[in-house]
């Protein structure tokens, strides 16, 4: 592994950071003030980002997006993830690769139309009775003359008021394992205005602002087969195949706004003065600005080395269940500190130091809890010696 940037890297980390300063960060105090973004502002952004060869990035080059690597994906991802998420990820999206796994028809209805830009997808996995068991989830999809029916609710569904189409996962059938019967998953593409198929408005969150959540229904949802992803009674396969490195993604993010918190936290104790010099110099402020610095290094590394191994083909479930973990809890340290060294001023919406403090709580709950990833990580470690 090489521990320095290609020219390519940094040109990619440059282009992006430029990006975030100028087009992103003007608007993060009305996203923040109104919890809403406007369609017209997406508009805008996005023709910019097309522009700017920053859109669908994540998708290969034969495709139409940007063909990186791993790790230079997760470089673009980190800057990105400096500003407020609603206008990076919807203004700069990043569509799910799990499309990559359709069929060629299904690739011209729904891929390449979401890497022009011209269309939105969200993914629907979690229900109000099932998190992060998913075999738990009731919501069910039924052969009915020759039709795929769906019945049941999905939430928490990330702006799916804006996407135009709906990758669900419904439970299919059942099997029996060791462990008792377990459900069989199939993922399904649901167009919105589908009859029976409603998107209606979901919570209001603390953390990430003008990032939606919606409540989708499903009622008698009728579905040929060709809106079958992968396939039937797969679904669970299709998932673990295509969505892996999305824990790598939210630790990029998370390293992004650690890596702006702890700038802020760095020229405050330069330039505030108390007591007749800079509160900098003070060990109380200066050990935590050392520790900060220590564990986001330890977190990037982490992230790195994951994306190194991504694409070697040998990196593990923990590889990268190491890499959100820490990239998250290190995320709600450095955020937490930084507003303990900037006292009341940290609270205020002056600085992005309360925004990226709120925002930090969600990212130890999404693509797997803590506890989710402290169990493969455990896990992946007792059956090395048959535990």
């Amino acid at each position: 592994m090489h521990f320095g940037l290609t020219d390519e890297q940094r040109m990619i980390v440059e282009t992006t950071r430029a990006f975030v300063e100028n087009e992103l960060y003007p608007h993060e105090a009305e996203v923040e003030r109104t919890g809403h973004l406007r369609m017209e502002l997406i508009r805008e952004i996005q023709a910019k980002a097309i522009e700017a060869g920053l859109y669908a990035a994540n998708m290969p080059e034969e495709v139409g997006g940007a063909g990186l690597d791993t790790l230079s994906w997760l470089l673009y991802e980190r800057e990105l993830g400096r500003a407020n998420y609603a206008l990076h990820w919807t203004c700069v999206a990043r569509p799910s690769n799990i499309l990559l796994a359709g069929t060629a028809e299904q690739r011209e209805k729904y891929l390449f139309p979401c890497i022009r830009g011209e269309k939105w997808d969200c993914l629907a996995m979690t229900e109000p009775g099932a998190g992060s068991d998913l075999r738990g989830m009731t919501a069910s999809a039924k052969r009915e003359r020759g039709d795929w029916v769906l019945n049941g609710t999905k939430h928490f569904i990330s702006h799916a008021d804006i996407a135009d189409f709906s990758i669900v996962f419904m439970a299919t059938g059942e099997e029996e394992t060791p462990r008792g019967r377990k459900k069989l998953i199939t993922a399904f593409f649901v167009d919105k205005g589908t009859p029976g198929f409603s998107v209606r408005d979901g919570y209001r969150n603390v953390s990430h602002r003008g990032y939606t959540n919606a409540v989708l229904e499903f009622d008698d949802c009728r579905l040929s087969d060709a809106q079958v992803l992968g396939e039937v009674h797969k679904g669970f396969e299709v998932a673990n195949t295509w969505l892996g490195a999305t824990r790598l993604q939210v630790a990029s993010t998370c390293l992004g706004r650690a890596e702006r918190a702890l700038g802020h936290a760095i020229s405050y104790a330069a330039e505030r003065r108390q007591f007749g010099q800079q509160i900098g110099k003070f060990q109380g402020v200066s050990f935590k600005l050392a520790d900060m610095a220590m564990e986001l290094k330890a977190a990037e590394l982490l992230t790195w080395e994951a994306a190194w191994k991504f694409d070697q083909g040998t990196v593990s479930e923990a590889d990268m269940s190491m890499a959100k973990l820490k990239a998250t809890e290190v995320l709600a340290m450095v955020a937490d500190e930084a507003i303990q060294i900037h006292g009341g001023m940290g609270l205020m919406d002056e600085l992005p130091l309360e925004r990226i403090w709120r925002d930090a709580r969600v990212e130890r709950i999404w693509e797997g809890t803590s506890e989710i990833q402290r169990h493969i990580i455990s896990r992946e470690l007792l059956r090395a010696v048959g535990g």
